[in-house]
């Protein structure tokens, strides 16, 4: 296992421990792991992101901590969030990232998500001028998060 894999997994593990919120030193998170804390960042930066459905608040130094709050995608508040995010353009990879956090959290269904990650594919826009891929499939992306909201 990769030590990016040991790390993703104690934090997810603490995550879960203290009900979605955790406080730690970025120190004595890479002392627990046997590792630098910079390879903590690392694994924050990539795998623990506001499309993910975590925010992340960092102060730096000696006495630098990480709070890391796992936020509850089910409520339609963060949906909005994530609608909003999304802004007037939004590239496949990023829309596949937010796309697995609502699969992952259980908001889509495997066939659901099957269908909205084709749906905003490169595939899917084959026709669509490069120039309005990314607009284009915002404006799809946009209306899969309105039909999931109540």
């Amino acid at each position: 296992m990769l030590i990016s894999d040991v790390i993703a997994q104690m934090i997810e593990e603490l995550l879960e421990a203290q009900g979605g919120t955790l406080e730690i030193g970025r120190n004595e998170l890479a002392s627990r792991v046997g590792c630098v804390p910079s390879q903590i960042n690392y694994v924050i930066t990539s795998r623990f992101t506001p499309e993910k459905g975590y925010v992340i608040e960092s102060r730096r130094g000696g006495g630098g901590y990480l709070r890391i709050i796992k936020k509850d995608v089910t409520d339609d508040k963060h949906l909005m969030h994530v609608f909003a995010s999304i802004g007037q353009s939004i590239d496949e990879g990023s829309a596949r990232a937010i796309l697995g956090s609502l699969h992952e959290n259980g908001i889509l269904h495997d066939r659901e998500y099957a269908m909205a990650v084709s749906a905003l594919s490169s595939a899917a826009l084959v026709n669509v001028p490069v120039s309005y891929k990314n607009m284009i499939r915002a404006d799809i992306f946009r209306q899969i998060l309105m039909s999931l909201m109540k």
